[in-house]
């Protein structure tokens, strides 16, 4: 039997045994996968596209910042936009030395198998999870993830941006500890999802957002986006430390059109329902739906009114979506970005953005709210982002205003 077999066994005996409890007493729910770390895939705009020969034959090393902590882990490789099969050679995983370093400790170093074997072939369209590791993980800790490549793919899959520095060098140099010389890269490619086996009571909230929860204006290699400041104050509770955090967050994404990356409802069972133990959804998004209707010049009021409910419309499809698949549903109201040289919104883009927000808030809809307009909006000027919380676009926070959105979630909505 091969050691990947012998450690799913494992698993089955302990999930078996666990179900089976003694007589009298009631089930103990046995450990569960759950995402640990997950970004939206997309296909990476030309300037974010690593050129076909910088993948031809090469090594690409990517540092991943965890939530939740586990005895075990595997991997999804994603080729959910390639037009042609994809073939990873080997892929490894190590503790890297820092978050901003190509070195790992080669002491750390292990080989991921699939299917058994060490190379994997994802077919045009799909994502492959690897074969079960036996590999501790601490929750918030890094993970580097170096594969190689015998030819580029023919279309990228990834995820632009990581506000995470990754590393690429030719020949397969997987297990290094350090690589000479790499191209410098501020992308994720081709890795979609890092799952553990955590333990009792397990679960994951996936936030489904745009750039504001992608981290535009975050600082790179800190982890300091407003879900990484949720995934910490979750572990610092004793009674929340088993609740990871799946960022799903997309730049320039929309609900109801394709802008930076797939529309938020095209990509939903991808990435809502797809992440390992989803229990909760937080939906943040609509502000780029309603700044990009009158982006080049004003439009007529019935105009804003229409975006004002399809917008609504397109969050009852994610509830009714989500609650099919009995998750709880949270909703994000939408912060300021009055001032915004990209959008420049006038009176009745606010006007569209206070009545999507007035329903959000409304009962009877979201399952609950996290109110991120109250949190980061200037209570002289409401319209504006507060400028302690203002990265200077007056449309994305700063790091200051991040932590501020990730210490207003309410933690008891993620009660077990």
């Amino acid at each position: 039997m091969k050691p990947a077999q012998k450690f799913i066994a494992m698993i089955l005996l302990i999930l078996g045994a666990a179900c089976m409890g003694a007589q009298g007493k009631t089930p103990k729910t046995p450990p569960g996968w759950v995402a640990s770390w997950s970004s939206s895939q997309q296909i990476p705009e030309p300037q974010n596209a690593l050129a076909p020969e910088d993948l031809r034959d090469a090594t690409v090393r990517q540092i991943f910042h965890l939530s939740v902590g586990g005895t075990a882990l595997r991997l999804h490789v994603s080729n959910a936009f390639g037009t042609e099969a994809l073939h990873l050679t080997s892929v490894h995983v190590a503790r890297p030395l820092a978050p901003d370093a190509v070195k790992i400790d080669p002491a750390t170093d292990k080989a991921l198998t699939f299917a058994g074997g060490a190379d994997v072939l994802v077919p045009p369209g799909a994502e492959y999870v690897s074969d079960p590791l036996e590999y501790p993980v601490a929750a918030l800790g890094d993970l580097a993830v170096t594969f190689h490549l015998d030819a580029p793919p023919v279309r990228e899959t990834g995820h632009p941006g990581s506000r995470a520095t990754s590393y690429c060098i030719h020949g397969d140099a997987v297990s290094a500890a350090t690589l000479s010389d790499p191209k410098r890269v501020d992308h994720w490619y081709q890795i979609s999802e890092i799952d553990v086996l955590a333990a009792l009571g397990a679960a994951s909230v996936v936030v489904l957002g745009d750039s504001i929860t992608d981290g535009h204006g975050a600082t790179t290699n800190g982890n300091d986006r407003w879900t990484d400041v949720l995934a910490h104050r979750l572990q610092s509770s004793s009674k929340m430390r088993n609740v990871g955090v799946s960022n799903q967050g997309i730049g320039g994404n929309h609900l109801l059109t394709d802008g930076l990356g797939p529309n938020a409802l095209s990509r939903f069972d991808r990435d809502v329902l797809g992440p390992a133990g989803v229990r909760w959804v937080i939906v943040f998004e609509g502000v780029n739906d309603l700044g990009g209707l009158a982006r080049t010049g004003e439009v007529p009021p019935e105009e804003h009114a229409a975006r004002v409910q399809h917008v609504i419309a397109a969050y009852e499809q994610i509830l009714m979506r989500a609650h099919a698949h009995g998750l709880t549903v949270i909703g994000a109201t939408i912060t300021p970005y009055v001032g915004s040289d990209y959008y420049h919104p006038g009176p009745r883009s606010e006007d569209d953005r206070q009545a999507v927000n007035q329903w959000i808030r409304a009962a009877g809809h979201f399952d609950a709210v996290i109110d991120f307009d109250a949190v980061v909006r200037d209570p002289q000027r409401p319209d504006h982002l507060l400028a302690a919380y203002d990265c200077g676009d007056h449309l994305h926070p700063s790091p200051a205003g991040y932590r501020a959105m990730g210490e207003a979630v309410p933690l008891a909505m993620f009660a077990q």
